[in-house]
């Protein structure tokens, strides 16, 4: 997203120091809104300069029609050669590769939020003696790792064929986990 910036490190909520999660939230937060703001300043530029191309080559195209293959100028005559002339097409990806990020960002700082009420619960949990242990004794953090592992797993459904075929060559393949229930037993 942008440089400094380790999202899932960001993300990772360290549940045996609530507290310092906390002190850290604000400023983590305040990060991420100034990436999504600088990101919705990129794209805000980048849709500028689509408009200033299109208007550029709509007066070349009126003024010189020849030099683009019109014989007879038309509203969509017009149109069409500005959506096929180079200029344009690459400013209208610098304009979509921002659109996405901006897109990113703001997925980010509602993360962020979420991270929040993440804590906001952990704290509630923590308070109603939640984490003070079952007769059985339970690993959070190996169950959190196992979330973790099927979320990994899941994660490759949604991505595109490309972005995907990148990731399964830096991926190792992972185990399979098969969840199954416990039961406590009343004394």
């Amino acid at each position: 997203m942008g440089k400094g910036i380790n999202y899932e490190e960001d993300m990772a909520i360290d549940n045996t120091a609530l507290d310092v999660e906390w002190l850290s939230q604000a400023s983590l937060m305040m990060k991420y809104v100034r990436l999504s703001a600088e990101a919705k300043r990129v794209m805000d530029n980048q849709k500028e300069a689509v408009d200033i191309i299109k208007a550029q080559l709509d007066k070349e195209i009126r003024t010189s029609p020849e030099l683009y293959g019109i014989l007879k100028i038309t509203e969509m005559t017009v149109y069409n050669a500005i959506l096929e002339n180079p200029r344009f097409l690459e400013a209208n990806q610098d304009y979509t590769n921002a659109r996405y990020e901006c897109d990113m960002a703001q997925g980010a700082v509602r993360a962020i939020e979420q991270r929040k009420t993440a804590l906001e619960n952990l704290v509630r949990l923590y308070g109603s003696s939640y984490f003070a242990g079952p007769s059985i004794p339970r690993n959070l953090n190996k169950e959190w790792e196992k979330s973790e592992r099927q979320k990994q797993a899941n994660r490759h459904v949604s991505i595109s064929p490309l972005k995907k075929q990148e990731e399964e060559v830096e991926e190792e393949p992972e185990e399979e986990m098969v969840a199954t229930p416990t039961r406590r037993r009343r004394n």
